[in-house]
């Protein structure tokens, strides 16, 4: 049997996988929440970086790299500034963590199930595709199961001190009232478009490294499904990362869209829509604004949730048995 149907009969049953996915998914927000808060605040930020005429008409702060928009933000806004809209976030980050390690592991046991029709003995597929197919699976169906989330999640990172919503529940009767069910779908499309091949890219890059690392890098303290994490985060963000950029432009529109830090985000329609007025507006580059940001907290945040999934599935698996 492969290396990752090893792995994945080596994991608990269905309830410990997905307690270990929410834990994970819980510290892993925690720990890069302000690395979040400043790659939105760049997402959002339309006016040129090195055209300082591009500034004179700009109402709000002006960014200009990761340290200097943390700078910026605990400056105008305090410490606590770096974690706005982490409660949604990390309801977002739990519910996602679940869904998607339980959709994960059931998709992949489903797969290893087909037979080849020609050798019964062998999966219908292999490894490779087992785990695109199941990553993308579970991506999509956990992006799209907690989008309200995420995007209130974006549009508290986007307020400054002057509040469009004063509380989460304030949130949602506004955007019930003034957006309607839709609303919380703002830029749906482009999550989904963004989803599949990033978690297929993941999943089949994380499985491919996993084993290999762990023995032939010795690394300690468990720290191989870390440093798998990391290279699998860190090739499948660049690639789908203009989607991202296009998704929290989409997130902030409605009437509610000149009341967040960066008053001059312009009305986008639609994803092709986006990125036709981002490259015209910006050119290519403004289509990878907070790329930088994006790869520093997606290598840690990858790390901390794989390690952090591994080991708390480890923990459960001693404590409360393996029986599914």
């Amino acid at each position: 049997m492969s290396a990752g149907g090893e792995h994945l009969n080596e994991e608990g049953n269905r309830l410990q996988v997905v307690a270990a996915g929410g834990i994970a998914g819980l510290v892993s927000r925690f720990c890069v929440a302000p690395l979040d808060v400043v790659k939105i605040r760049l997402q959002l930020q339309i006016h040129s970086l090195s055209d300082p005429l591009s500034h004179r008409d700009v109402k709000g702060p002006v960014y200009k790299g990761t340290l200097s928009t943390l700078k910026s933000i605990v400056r105008d806004e305090g410490i606590t500034g770096l974690w706005k809209g982490n409660i949604p976030a990390e309801l977002l980050y739990i519910c996602y963590g679940g869904v998607q390690f339980t959709t994960y592991r059931t998709v992949t046991q489903a797969l290893q199930s087909l037979p080849h029709p020609h050798n019964p003995s062998t999966p219908l597929l292999p490894q490779p595709a087992q785990s695109f197919i199941s990553g993308a699976v579970a991506g999509g169906l956990a992006t799209l199961s907690t989008y309200p989330l995420d995007l209130l999640r974006t549009r508290f990172a986007a307020q400054g001190n002057k509040k469009v919503y004063p509380s989460l529940l304030s949130s949602l009767r506004t955007i019930r009232a003034t957006e309607g069910s839709r609303g919380f779908f703002r830029g749906a499309s482009a999550a989904i478009v963004q989803i599949v091949p990033y978690m297929g890219l993941f999943f089949t890059t994380y499985e491919a490294l996993r084993v290999p690392v762990a023995q032939h890098w010795q690394l300690p303290f468990g720290t191989g499904d870390a440093a798998a994490g990391v290279a699998a985060s860190v090739l499948a963000k660049t690639g789908v990362f203009p989607l991202d950029l296009v998704r929290k432009r989409l997130q902030v529109q409605g009437p509610s869209r000149q009341g967040y830090v960066h008053a001059n985000i312009p009305v986008y329609h639609g994803v092709l829509g986006t990125v036709r007025a981002v490259v015209r507006q910006q050119g290519v580059r403004g289509l990878y604004r907070g790329l930088t940001v994006s790869l520093v907290k997606a290598a840690p945040a990858s790390a901390v949730t794989m390690w952090t999934y591994e080991h708390a599935l480890r923990v459960m698996k001693e404590v409360g048995g393996e029986q599914v």
